[in-house]
């Protein structure tokens, strides 16, 4: 009961814009594993909005996007240190673009396990960050929450 009382209070140090962005920012990752599980609703997305924007194709495609947003996130955590641990900041945070650049070709399968990978890579550029004080306090809960809900939408891509 600790535990979860002690993550129960992290989730609410989490900023409520912040947390209702990253929420919302799960939209596009959910929409498409819900297509991949449920054909008549990717039959009327695939109507409606387009065969990209369904199923493992809007995961992937957004996916790349948003770890390439996270280098940029982890660019300006970067920014709050100074000699050794910036320019180590400044490198780590490009690998999250780079992996989504090069890992992301081969296949719906490979490309959603190479996001997963991404994801739960990135995770642990979060903690490092999070560990040397340049992440706020609450990055960690919220990253926790998000990348989980990506990781699972992004598996149902992969194994449905």
């Amino acid at each position: 009961m600790g535990a979860a009382r002690a993550m129960f209070r992290a989730m609410t140090d989490i900023p409520r814009v912040a947390l209702l962005l990253g929420l919302a920012g799960l939209i596009p990752f959910v929409w498409g594993a819900l297509t991949v599980l449920n054909p008549a609703l990717q039959g009327w997305g695939v109507r409606t909005i387009g065969p990209r924007f369904v199923g493992p194709y809007v995961m992937l495609f957004y996916g790349a996007i948003i770890l390439s947003f996270m280098s940029g996130v982890l660019w300006g955590f970067a920014t709050k240190a100074e000699g050794q641990v910036a320019a180590t900041g400044y490198a780590l945070s490009v690998i999250p673009a780079l992996w989504a650049f090069f890992m992301t070709g081969g296949g719906p399968v490979w490309a959603g396990t190479s996001l997963i990978a991404g994801f739960v890579g990135l995770l642990g550029l979060d903690w490092l960050f999070a560990r040397q004080g340049l992440a706020p306090a609450w990055w960690m809960p919220l990253r926790l929450l998000l990348t989980a809900i990506v990781v699972i939408c992004l598996a149902v891509g992969v194994l449905a």
